[in-house]
């Protein structure tokens, strides 16, 4: 069982979960609010308490820990990686030919959501006067696919599969073409869709598409979502569970059960079986145990204010870790912007 902690830490370090609310959800402006607590802004205490831990990291998932932060400035993060990472995307297309049943507005939106695996960090913004791009900020990609019949298929067959030929068009039927001298310089980078399993029409014999793309780099929160380079980005708190008491038999049971797997395991002490916290962090603060009358007394549950476990899952443009990498990068330079900003109102 963990010690019970002061009441002005737990205000200013943990929420707790209640069986009618949630307290200690507010913040403070201004240093000095709470007696006995001193939360003035002194940046060798920040260095020495905030850290980043890495749970799981691999090309395309990134879990960590990020410890000793305000809400807000990982709040800013989050939106950062969801917004504000360059990446490139689909931005026009151009149909020279489509004979399927799909309308030309609902391809090219479903072409435009293709990731497209090309490195933005390589390329350069556009120039918005200029009316055609160049082998420094622009990737062009050509979707040219013909159904016909297929002439060894079984008299007998109904299948489409047997029957046609290139009737499913996928993404990977995108293929690059390179401008300038975009074949010597990204020699190795293997431009072109990151997945080639997706479905993008069906066609029957006769029907075609003859389809230009032009992919651009952007940044999301200014143009569309498609040029959000994650999948999904979230933060959760740290689940806190503590047991007031000593918790065996029967009911060292039911409080397992009100957990998800992985949170309370049931230990043997001398014979008895005795109820212990073993991973809190698996825990969805579902508030299953305060329905229990005789169990809802003996455990409190909270959450750690500071400690942020990060989720971030990338397209597959870049490594969720790059993107990670890269949000923080746009952060340093928001920040360095914003003292620039307050040096130059000072000078004035």
């Amino acid at each position: 069982m963990a010690a019970p902690m002061s009441n002005v830490d737990e205000i200013r370090d943990r929420v707790i979960l209640g069986e009618f609310g949630v307290r200690n959800v507010h913040t403070t402006d201004y240093p000095g609010n709470y007696p006995g607590y001193d939360d003035t802004w002194d940046l060798e205490k920040f260095k020495k308490n905030f850290r980043i831990d890495i749970v799981h990291s691999d090309e395309n998932m990134l879990e960590f820990d990020m410890i000793g932060i305000d809400a807000a400035i990982a709040n800013a993060f989050r939106r950062i990686l969801l917004a504000e990472v360059p990446t490139m995307a689909i931005e026009k297309v151009f149909v020279y030919n489509n004979t399927s049943i799909i309308q030309d507005e609902i391809l090219a939106h479903r072409l435009g959501l293709v990731p497209i695996k090309a490195d933005p960090r390589l390329f350069e913004y556009r120039n918005p006067e200029d009316q055609e791009g160049t082998e420094i900020d622009t990737i062009q990609l050509q979707l040219k696919v013909k159904c016909t019949r297929n002439p060894r298929a079984p008299k007998d067959s109904s299948d489409p599969k047997e029957l046609y030929l290139n009737h499913m068009v996928y993404s990977g039927d995108i293929k690059w073409l390179p401008i300038g001298n975009q074949a010597d310089v990204f020699a190795d980078a293997k431009i072109g869709p990151v997945h080639g399993d997706i479905l993008l029409a069906q066609l029957r014999p006769g029907q075609e598409l003859d389809i230009s793309l032009i992919s651009c780099i952007f940044i999301n929160c200014k143009d569309h979502a498609k040029f959000s380079p994650v999948a999904t980005a979230s933060y959760r708190l740290l689940p806190e569970i503590t047991l007031l008491q000593t918790i065996e038999g029967e009911q060292a049971e039911r409080l397992k059960r009100c957990f998800s797997p992985g949170v309370i395991e049931i230990q043997n002490v001398n014979g008895r079986k005795v109820a212990k916290v073993v991973n809190s962090r698996l825990d969805t603060c579902s508030r299953e145990v305060l329905r229990h009358d005789d169990l809802k007394s003996l455990v409190k549950l909270g959450r750690v204010r500071d400690h942020f476990i990060f989720s971030v899952e990338s397209t597959g443009i870049l490594p969720a870790d790059v993107l990670v990498t890269e949000a923080i990068n746009v952060l340093i330079s928001k920040c360095q912007k914003f003292l620039t900003e307050l040096d130059a109102a000072e000078m004035d």
